[in-house]
């Protein structure tokens, strides 16, 4: 069963930084793009930013200069490093990315594919 655990939330300053990390863990062959979005209850969900198996990454404007996401292939980890912290930064933080698993089915393995996401983490930012 493969699990994505987000960690790193909390409370941040204005202008100041955050660390996120996403760990999946489980049967895992192999990973392609990995993933943070955020929902605020007010606004509809938005990517984050996102990075390839090969480490080319993307950036919603808002965050652009601000954020990096980067990966840790070896420890099939994503992380989210957040500088001069805003207000409208507040959000739910969760990660996904597309995993291709291992299943043992009656002493078959099948191999999927599949997009998973973790439970999220909280990020306020308040003076």
């Amino acid at each position: 069963q493969v699990q994505l655990v987000e960690s790193g939330g909390g409370l941040g300053q204005p202008g100041g930084s955050l660390r996120l990390s996403c760990a999946a863990t489980g049967s895992i062959l192999s990973i392609g793009d990995m993933g943070w979005y955020r929902q605020d209850p007010e606004k509809q969900r938005e990517l984050v930013a996102s990075v390839t198996s090969d480490g080319t990454t993307r950036y919603t404007d808002a965050v652009k200069g601000r954020f990096t996401i980067s990966r840790d292939n070896a420890k099939n980890t994503v992380i989210l490093q957040m500088n001069s912290l805003q207000p409208r930064d507040t959000a739910l933080y969760c990660c996904n990315a597309d995993v291709t698993a291992c299943r043992n089915v009656d002493g078959v393995f099948h191999f999927d594919t599949s997009l998973y996401w973790g439970h999220g983490t909280q990020v306020t930012v308040s003076s």
